[in-house]
């Protein structure tokens, strides 16, 4: 299967000034998704602009027609299912049933203590995403839920009318650990890695054994729960793998990049838009091109 060229756009520039424009050039350019990253702040950027994922996601589904939209991804370190679910099925209904959530578990970053509290342990972050994801679907998928959880609650909690998609929009599961992966699994429509952090310093080689793993280890998941690995799409995030310095340096260099990941079953592919003097400073030219060409040749 040839897999989907998609973009994830930082959302670090005002609306008035470029901010607006990158959207609608991913959509020029056919990229299959644009998403954005759900954070308060984020690493280098902390310190400078840096915009709240729903609201540029609301804002861009009224500048485009046919681009999917969506989160890559939001987390439960600064969220709530309740308010999530109603803020999504707005998002949806505004851009006529063109979202996609991408959600993980969060980790420790500027997010993790930004509403005062102490960062969660890789445990509980792991028992908070396993309550999260599923009150999350029923939410999307029941006009009123009630839910008394260990850290999250609902009272009779209304979400009518609904998603446009039906029986929700589509929702892709980050995650790698075992608990997160069977989540994949279980709910998810898709499942997202960004590579094995433990090659980030590795071989190409090396990186690509370790991602073979992980898909091998989302299809064991699926078959626990009687579910066919084939109907789970399975996405990159690019740029937080060996290759990062150099799969944007030419076109050719991207498509041998990619085409090796596609070989390992995967449906998408994601790449993000050029940002200069950022760890994302890719050359816009060649950026274009691959847009464009790279979807021909991975055919």
């Amino acid at each position: 299967m040839t897999p989907r060229l998609s973009t994830v756009i930082l959302p670090v520039r005002r609306w008035s000034e470029g901010g607006r424009d990158e959207w609608t050039r991913a959509e020029e350019l056919g990229f299959h998704a644009a998403y954005t990253y759900d954070h308060l702040s984020w690493r280098s950027f902390r310190d400078g602009p840096w915009f709240g994922a729903l609201p540029t996601l609301t804002a861009a589904a009224t500048a485009t027609a046919r681009l999917r939209l969506g989160t890559l991804v939001t987390s439960p370190n600064f969220r709530h299912p309740v308010t999530l679910a109603k803020e999504l099925i707005s998002l949806d209904d505004i851009s006529a049933g063109r979202v996609t959530l991408g959600i993980g578990a969060g980790g420790t970053g500027f997010d993790a203590t930004a509403l005062g509290q102490a960062a969660w342990s890789a445990r509980e972050r792991a028992d908070r995403f396993t309550e999260f994801v599923p009150l999350l679907d029923r939410l999307l998928t029941e006009d009123e839920v009630t839910h008394e959880g260990s850290f999250y609650s609902a009272h009779e909690a209304r979400n009518i009318p609904g998603c446009v998609q039906r029986p929700r929009l589509p929702i892709a599961v980050a995650a790698t650990g075992p608990r997160g992966v069977r989540l994949a699994a279980r709910y998810g429509q898709a499942w997202v890695t960004t590579g094995d952090p433990k090659t980030f310093d590795a071989g190409p080689e090396e990186s690509l054994a370790a991602v073979a793993g992980q898909v091998s280890r989302l299809r064991s998941a699926c078959a626990e729960v009687g579910r066919d690995p084939e109907e789970l799409g399975k996405v990159l995030l690019t740029g937080f793998t060996p290759e990062r310095a150099t799969f944007l340096d030419s076109l050719d260099a991207f498509v041998d990049f990619a085409g090796r990941h596609a070989s390992l079953g995967f449906t998408e592919i994601v790449v993000h838009a050029p940002i200069p003097d950022s760890p994302f400073a890719a050359d816009p030219a060649v950026f274009e091109r691959i847009a464009t060409e790279a979807p021909a040749q991975l055919a």
